[in-house]
């Protein structure tokens, strides 16, 4: 007999697990102990039998859901993004450093100039809705590639203009799901620029992975030898503070 477990069912609903807007998780130690568990054997098994090169399912046009949600925070407050807003992000650059060769700060313009990609996904948010919609954007191999990773860089790390009780928002990936095809950071949403609820003026779409991965107001990208110094260590803002696991594949 073989039983089926869905991820986002897991991290959403195990053992009376509650979520609320996706901001807040509250879960036993056992409960916990069980994601953990999970997490571990779920990318273990990732990493050995699947292809993480293969592409998310793509949708139509027509398939595409007449409204598409907002989560998290939909208005930064911080007074630099503040004025970005007013300046319709003029000045915003998006700055890729860490263990690369060739830093780089880029101009919104200068991403909407360089090569991009459309896709049609589905969003699965493990506050258990979902939506399919439609993002452009750079994709984040090819700024990587431009910067030029160290032999040592290992995961990248989104730092965001957003935050949660007065702690700047962060998430991250692994080099594999970062120069993934589908992994780009989306200037666009549905042949519109990138509204501020949705994340503007640049978000990340990694389509593999489940919504909280999806980092929203993405201000520098920091390619790292491990996870370690990042917060709580775990790897991204909701993984210390709520036990969310790291990995979020589907």
């Amino acid at each position: 007999m073989t039983i089926e477990i869905n991820r986002r069912a897991l991290i959403a609903g195990a053992g009376g697990l509650v979520l609320a807007g996706c901001d807040r998780i509250n879960a036993s130690p056992n409960v916990q102990k069980l994601l953990r568990l999970g997490e571990g054997a779920t990318y273990s098994a990732q990493r050995i039998v699947a292809d993480r090169a293969a592409l998310a399912p793509e949708f139509t046009l027509a398939q595409m859901s007449p409204v598409f949600r907002t989560n998290g925070n939909t208005m930064p407050a911080a007074p630099d993004y503040q004025q970005h807003i007013a300046g319709n992000f003029a000045d915003w650059r998006l700055v890729v450093d860490g263990l690369v060769a060739r830093p780089l700060s880029l101009s919104l313009a200068q991403l909407r100039a360089a090569p991009h990609r459309t896709q049609i996904t589905r969003h699965d948010c493990v506050e258990g809705w979902s939506a399919i919609g439609q993002w452009t954007g750079t994709p984040l191999r090819l700024l990587l590639k431009q910067a030029g990773l160290r032999p040592d860089a290992r995961f990248i790390v989104f730092h965001c203009a957003d935050d949660s009780g007065g702690t700047p928002y962060y998430e991250s990936v692994d080099l594999i799901d970062a120069m993934h095809p589908q992994t780009i950071l989306a200037w666009g949403m549905n042949g519109q620029t990138l509204s501020v609820p949705h994340g503007a003026p640049l978000r990340l779409r990694v389509e593999r992975q489940l919504g909280y991965k999806h980092a929203k107001y993405v201000m520098r990208v920091e390619a790292v030898d491990s996870l370690a110094r990042l917060g709580l260590g775990k790897g991204g803002y909701w993984e210390d503070y709520a036990g969310y696991q790291w990995y979020a594949g589907i």
